[in-house]
């Protein structure tokens, strides 16, 4: 959906999910601004219990001169409008129209724009990604598209502390959109620090206090759990801020009920967990989790849990995933690994077409860069022998000129032809950012193609359990492989091992047809 598809409309009714927070409405005030320098008549509505009464959100409606309007009484309300129906369009943000979190106004017409998993059916205009951190990301994305770029300060601190809160004060920040989002636009860091610092309530206080007088330990796997009572999510994140600086914590889950299923927080200080990947194991098939590797959550739909789980109860569930997570997992190091060749059959290189990029081409040498992509960031430095490569997958890994002149024949054709023929509709398209300049490139725009000469060996095999694998060429940060993915070892360095996943493995190589 694109915005100028509901700008045919007038009135706009914008309305953020019950006790709305600070998300719903930075994203539900955006749109009101957005509406209003169209000459729309746009008001943003919210009802529930309770009118905002949280010191941070008050205070971001007052410095940020947030008009929004409290519907306490919907038949009161709705006597303003002809036949108790809302005139023109209403958008539901944050929140899906029908839904239990969100009261029900009856509308002539119906817009959902929200970043959680899809709840309800039959709405015909709709914005709904569930991969993005927060729905100002979405809403600024949305933005941006039509042609209405956040310059102002006031509107950019809406969305940049929508972020802020709903993805755990950054430490859940995990989709490449949402750090796009953080560093374009305009924001004045001192109110959101006085925003951070009014966040917490004396019962808030009295909640995260009784949460750490009982937890969950084990003491095989130094893990810890707790539950804490229902509160605003960063509270979790600040339980377990503390619980990890435990000295024989090495990662622990602090979750809490919702109205509508569990959110956690995950906290890791070993490398053999990285925090991200430990939290979307836990919500798999049941939810969504991310973030970075010291510090990730998620959060878990209850239909889909008891569906899934219906007799475990909350605690016992996240004591059987942990467990899991730890009893069926091999870690893999290059260097200390002596890889058992026996089992394992050849496999010859096919002739790949892949992108690449010359830093240098881009960028003068010693330069600053974050190479960003749907995987997460790549910090490193521009180098006189800098590849970064475009994989089959669209997927970009950094690679030296003198190992990659010898794989390839390099030519001048640009690679996105190439790219649109063979994919398109990528969720996102990797972006270089210049440091030092705060620049931001598209790489596939200036990326060229390669052809790999293929014929290499390997020795691989199909997994089939998980593993963890650090490679040479990254000894703090693995990889991870999953039942039906492969270990790949090289034919000639052993000490070169690597994970493929299944797809991206048969694309790439073939079995050698006379085997040793």
């Amino acid at each position: 959906m694109i915005l100028k598809e509901l700008a045919q409309y007038d009135p706009v009714t914008i309305q953020c999910h019950d006790n709305p927070d600070a998300d719903a409405i930075a994203a539900g005030y955006a749109l009101c601004r957005y509406f209003d320098s169209l000459g729309k008549q746009a008001r943003l509505v919210y009802g529930g219990r309770n009118k905002i009464k949280k010191p941070n959100l008050l205070l971001m409606l007052k410095h940020l001169e947030i008009p929004v309007i409290y519907i306490e009484d919907a038949d009161a309300f709705l006597k303003e409008e002809p036949d108790g129906t809302i005139r023109g369009l209403l958008i539901t943000v944050d929140c899906q129209y029908g839904s239990g979190n969100v009261m029900r106004l009856p509308a002539e017409k119906v817009a959902v724009i929200d970043h959680h998993r899809m709840e309800t059916k039959n709405i015909e205009l709709g914005e709904i990604n569930p991969y993005v951190g927060s729905c100002s990301t979405l809403v600024w994305r949305l933005l941006t598209e039509a042609g209405y770029p956040v310059e102002d300060e006031r509107l950019g601190t809406a969305l940049y502390y929508g972020l802020f809160m709903d993805t755990n004060q950054f430490a859940e920040l995990y989709n490449p959109l949402d750090q796009d989002m953080r560093e374009a636009i305009p924001c004045d860091k001192s109110l959101v620090t006085l925003f951070r610092n009014s966040n917490l309530s004396l019962e808030e206080l009295e909640v995260a206090g009784a949460a750490m007088l009982r937890y969950i330990y084990n003491d095989d796997y130094y893990y810890a759990i707790i539950k804490a009572k229902p509160c605003d999510p960063n509270i979790l994140g600040l339980i377990s801020d503390f619980l990890i600086q435990v000295a024989e914590v090495h990662c622990c889950v602090v979750y809490n009920e919702t109205g509508d299923g569990y959110k956690f927080s995950v906290r890791s200080c070993v490398k053999e967990v990285q925090a991200d990947e430990l939290a979307c194991f836990l919500s798999e098939g049941v939810g969504s989790g991310g973030g970075h590797r010291e510090k990730a959550g998620g959060f878990i739909n209850l239909a889909l849990y008891e569906e899934s789980y219906p007799t475990l109860h909350s605690e016992a569930f996240f004591s059987e995933r942990l467990n899991d997570y730890f009893d069926n997992c091999e870690i893999i190091s290059a260097g200390d690994y002596d890889a058992c060749i026996s089992d394992m059959d050849i496999y010859v290189k096919k002739p790949l077409t892949l992108g690449y990029v010359m830093a240098t081409d881009l960028l003068p040498v010693g330069t600053p860069i974050t190479v960003r992509t749907l995987e997460g960031d790549l910090d490193v430095q521009v180098e006189e022998d800098l590849v970064i490569m475009v994989g089959v997958r669209g997927e970009v890994y950094p690679n030296r000129f003198s190992r990659f002149e010898k794989s390839y024949e390099l030519t001048q054709k640009p690679y996105r032809q190439h790219r649109a023929r063979v994919r398109s509709g990528l969720l996102y398209e990797p972006t270089i950012h210049n440091r030092d300049t705060g620049e931001v490139m598209k790489l596939i725009d200036h990326a060229k193609l390669c052809i790999s000469d293929g014929g290499r060996r390997v020795f691989a095999k199909e997994l089939t359990n998980r593993v963890k694998v650090f490679t040479a060429w990254d000894r703090d940060r693995y990889t991870l492989g999953c039942p039906g993915d492969y270990l790949v070892v090289g034919y000639e360095d052993r000490n070169d091992i690597y994970m493929l996943e299944r797809d991206v493995f048969f694309h790439s190589y073939e079995k050698e047809n006379n085997q040793r």
